[in-house]
């Protein structure tokens, strides 16, 4: 028996002094449990106890330690009851303790042990009395050992498995919480919501909608949702729409291929008066039709070697390349006109779009009186007449551009052709194409009018809590002209409301994100992105300062077939995890599509101007994907596939809500931003690759720019890992350098139509920088290489930056790991 009480009591002894126990307190506090020396002793006593004195002091260890784990916050590691019981029982008849305080000290009471001196002796019992209760307390302190082993291990494996995420395992938790947010977001709600703001979608202005959103925003408990308005210039058609007349045979056309007549100008639907280019020039037009298919630079060269093309008529298709761009050339080469048409073979097969009609807006953004400015009209001024806002007048820009653009529909192109039967060859689509050999002159008519109307915003707030002056913008759109894209602005505007909702119920139990979300529905989208835009120069300081990311909800649901998500550089790796994990619940997991091209949405203002990331969600049409860039250019009235022909029961609404919103979630909520660094200089390495010509200055400094990256790239991974590097001032110093990465690729000269910011491409077949794209094939043709020159210059200049503001921050955490130490 003696043999085996002194083995028990080595097992305990061994167990505590495995080092300190790091245990979670109920207040979230922790106890340190330190080691023990077990060879001090109280004065007087031999170095090795007797058998009898060792049973005593081995239950005095025993005893304390059950103590200790009765204390607040250790119900868990409780004995049974009734063993509890019977210990008190005897051990308060034969000892007469006296009763021991709970620890004050936070390292715990194993700690108090080495600093009392007196502790032993004070409490030096006598030798039990009755050999039955020996066999009892020897039972208890083995059970005692292996419990605090097995606890030992456990809580060992669990403490060093969370430390990475947070003592707290915040990164598990935060995950739970944004799949308890996030599950509540059902499609048949999405659905009911889709269905009531088409309702809406008769009226002409926004105002109706407006109240609606902002309503509905109110009652889900939004904080400060209002109204931002800006009196705006828009161009809308006139009152009698445009015509082409084909001057052989006196043919006179409407833009959709229908005759002219005059009952279909009395009856003239909207559909055919909303088919027109905003802000083009007006007037009439009669000359040559002269077929530059997509109006590119080697196009442009071919033609004029063969016709004099001075204040003629382009006949041009959208796609491959910005329609501003291409503009920009026709105008320069000397067109004076312009027909704007989609080929059908650049379509998917669903879309049967030969007899509809589109519109385009010529406005690269925002109001164009009030370049660069935000239109907020000073009242008083505004009384009198006197169109100034805020401290600058309006210029007089009804038309951007010399030219006359005129969309027209596919079959109307198909008469300007001799024999339209040509084309049909086999079972293949024959792209349209207008006989070289063959003159066609045409008169066009443009009629438009310009006029101030007010554009209205709404703007909710969801204030954060530890960080309210860092925002997420989340933005969505309302529809401002007739009838386009109704169906994708309600889809966009329920999608956003949706996840309001979700968000809202967790709020109101309390929870609150770190950072500040703001929603946003826009109008103006159709002309131009005058409301955002208008909005972004209103608070231009402050964005530039504060915004952290742009999440775009423009066009959720465009097809049925792809996920498609378009993100910045640093977003796309967090996007790939999004993608993985949705394709894993679903069971089916494509290549994962992620790319960094430019889009036409709302984004643009926080993109080239501000240097934001951003992020888009869309499901697509396989076809659209493969086909040309910059289609989506043009506004349909009326889509050939509905949105809820394309996803009848709103399934895929469901999943860009849900994938949205956790990318909202993990910016708005994660400590350390998840924005990653090396991949900006990644993508930089990889749009030098190519046949364009790169100094080696060029190449050598995107090297040095990657080695900085991964330096800080290792620096950042450091507090979103471990707990303890998390700092305050070194994460609020490493966020304030990840959100402004971007700042440093935004460029001053492009072309028109080319984003600001270099890191993002044409389209996903290029990977090259776009403006070194365009310079180098604007340079084949010109005996001077002054354009490419320019442009190298800012790719450079670009590089040099981003590699500086790297640098910079690595040594602004050497300092301050230097100062701390």
């Amino acid at each position: 028996m003696e043999a085996v009480a002194e083995h028990n009591y080595i097992l305990l002894k061994n167990d505590i002094n495995l080092g300190s126990l790091n245990l979670q307190m109920e207040g979230g506090k922790k106890m340190a449990y330190q080691k023990v020396n077990a060879d001090r002793r109280a004065p007087g006593h031999s170095q090795y106890l007797d058998n009898d004195d060792l049973q005593a002091t081995a239950l005095d260890l025993e005893w304390d330690m059950e103590k200790e784990l009765e204390e607040p916050g250790f119900d868990q590691f409780q004995l049974d009851s009734a063993e509890n019981q019977n210990l008190e029982n005897s051990e308060t008849a034969d000892l007469n303790l006296d009763p021991i305080q709970p620890a004050t000290s936070p390292k715990g009471r194993f700690q108090r042990l080495q600093e009392e001196s007196d502790y032993v002796t004070h409490y030096t019992r006598s030798a039990p009395k009755s050999n039955p209760c020996n066999f009892c307390r020897l039972l208890k302190i083995f059970c005692t050992a292996i419990i605090l082993f097995i606890s030992g291990i456990l809580i060992g494996y669990y403490t060093h498995k969370n430390c990475s995420s947070n003592a707290t395992s915040s990164g598990t938790l935060d995950l739970q919480l944004y799949q308890e947010i996030l599950k509540t977001i059902q499609a048949e709600d999405i659905r009911k919501s889709f269905r009531n703001l088409v309702q809406l979608y008769k009226s002409e202005n926004d105002i109706e909608i407006s109240k609606k959103i902002k309503t509905q925003w109110t009652s889900l408990g939004l904080e400060d949702v209002q109204f931002v308005n800006y009196s705006v210039l828009l161009n809308l058609p006139g009152t009698s729409p445009s015509s082409v007349t084909l001057s052989s045979s006196g043919q006179c056309f409407h833009p959709n291929g229908q005759p002219c007549s005059e009952e279909a100008r009395q009856h003239s639907s909207q559909d055919l008066l909303y088919s027109y280019a905003a802000y083009s020039a007006s007037g009439t037009l009669k000359a040559e039709v002269i077929d530059v298919s997509y109006g590119n630079a080697d196009d442009l060269n071919r033609i004029k070697k063969m016709k004099n093309v001075t204040n003629q008529i382009a006949l041009l298709k959208l796609g491959k390349l910005p329609l501003l761009y291409k503009l920009s050339l026709l105008e320069k080469a000397g067109f004076g006109g312009v027909l704007l048409y989609i080929d059908p073979c650049d379509l998917p097969k669903t879309a049967n779009l030969s007899y509809d009609t589109f519109m385009v807006s010529l406005n690269p953004g925002g109001d164009p009186s009030t370049p660069g400015y935000p239109s907020i009209v000073v009242p008083l001024l505004h009384f009198l007449g006197i169109q100034k806002t805020d401290g600058s007048f309006r210029q007089n820009r009804s038309n951007l551009t010399s030219l006359l653009v005129q969309p027209i529909s596919a079959s109307l192109v198909a008469k300007l052709i001799s024999s339209p039967k040509d084309r049909i060859t086999h079972s293949a689509c024959s792209p349209l194409e207008l006989p070289n050999n063959e003159e066609r002159i045409v008169s066009m008519q443009i009629q438009t009018v310009t006029k101030f109307e007010t554009v209205t915003n709404v703007v909710g707030y969801l204030k954060g809590s530890t960080s309210p002056d860092r925002y997420i913008i989340v933005g969505s759109r309302h529809h401002t002209a007739y009838s386009y894209n109704g169906q994708e602005w309600a889809s966009s505007t329920a999608i956003i409301t949706a996840f309001i909702r979700a968000l809202m119920l967790r709020v109101k139990r309390g929870w609150r994100p770190d950072r500040t979300i703001v929603f946003c529905s826009w109008g103006g989208t159709a002309f131009g992105n005058i409301g955002s835009y208008e909005w972004g120069e209103d608070f231009k300081k402050v964005l530039q300062k504060n915004v952290v990311a742009y999440v775009s909800l423009h066009s959720p649901v465009s097809g049925n077939s792809s996920l498609y998500s378009v993100a910045s550089p640093s977003l796309q790796q967090l996007v790939a995890e999004k993608n993985n994990f949705n394709c894993s619940r679903r069971g089916q997991c494509p290549e994962t599509n992620i790319s960094s091209v430019q889009m036409q949405d709302d984004a643009d203002y926080f993109i080239n101007h501000l240097g934001v990331p951003a992020v888009r969600f869309t499901y697509e049409d396989i076809k659209a994907l493969e086909g040309p860039s910059f289609l989506s250019e043009g506004f349909f009235p009326k889509r050939a596939t509905k949105i809820e022909e394309m996803d009848p029961f709103f399934n895929l609404h469901e999943t860009i809500t849900k994938l949205s919103g956790e990318v909202i979630l993990q910016i708005a909520n994660e400590p350390v931003l998840p924005f990653n660094a090396l991949d900006i200089a990644l993508e930089v390495q990889n749009s030098l690759k190519g046949d364009q010509p790169n100094t080696p200055q060029l190449l050598a400094l995107a090297s040095r720019l990657r080695e900085s990256a991964e330096l800080f790239q290792s620096d950042e991974m450091r507090p979103a890992n471990d707990p303890k590097e998390r700092a305050p001032i070194r994460v609020r110093m490493l966020n304030e350098v990840l959100q402004d990465m971007e700042k440093s690729f935004l460029v001053q000269r492009t072309p028109p139509g080319f984003y600001r910011n270099i890191l993002y491409h044409l389209d996903g077949k290029t990977s090259q920088f776009s403006i070194l794209l365009e310079a180098w094939e604007h340079c084949k043709s010109l005996a001077s290489n002054e354009t490419l020159q320019e442009a190298l210059s800012e790719v450079l200049n670009s590089i040099n930056a981003a590699q500086v503001y790297f640098k910079a921050g690595l040594d602004v955490f050497e300092s301050v790991l230097v100062g701390k130490n």
